[in-house]
C-alpha cells in the first residue's frame, strides 16, 4: 500500500501530518540541495518524508510549478497591499538589523 507524503490542506500543499509546506522542500530541491541537506533544514522530518515530497513534486511538476507561481503572485499582491510599518517601528527594526550585522551590542 502506497503512503501519501503530501496532502492538500487550507489551499496549500504540506508534508502529511506536518506544518512544513511542499513549497519549502521544492525551493530547496530546485536550489540543488540534496535530500540529506534538505533534511538538515527541517529537523522534524524524516529522510523518507523528504524523498516522498520530492517524488510527489517530480510526478506532478507542471501542476505544482503552476501552483507555486500562483502562490508567489498572491504573496506579492499581499505585500504590495500591506500597510506600511509605523515609522518608529521601521527605524527600530533598521537599527536592530544594523546591530545584528555589526556583531556588537548597543
Amino acid at each position: 500500500m502506497a503512503k501519501e507524503y503530501v496532502e492538500e490542506r487550507n489551499g496549500g500543499y504540506y508534508l502529511a501530518g506536518t506544518r512544513v509546506s511542499l513549497d519549502s522542500i521544492v525551493q530547496c530541491f530546485n536550489e540543488g540541495l540534496s535530500p540529506e541537506t534538505i533534511l538538515g533544514e527541517f529537523e522534524t522530518l524524516t529522510l523518507t518524508q523528504v524523498f516522498g515530497a520530492i517524488t510527489f513534486y517530480l510526478e506532478n511538476r507542471p501542476a505544482i510549478d503552476a501552483y507555486r507561481v500562483r502562490q508567489q503572485l498572491r504573496f506579492d499582491a499581499t505585500r504590495r497591499n500591506a500597510a506600511p510599518l509605523p515609522e518608529n517601528l521601521r527605524q527600530r527594526l533598521v537599527a536592530a538589523r544594523e546591530q545584528l550585522h555589526s556583531g556588537r551590542p548597543e
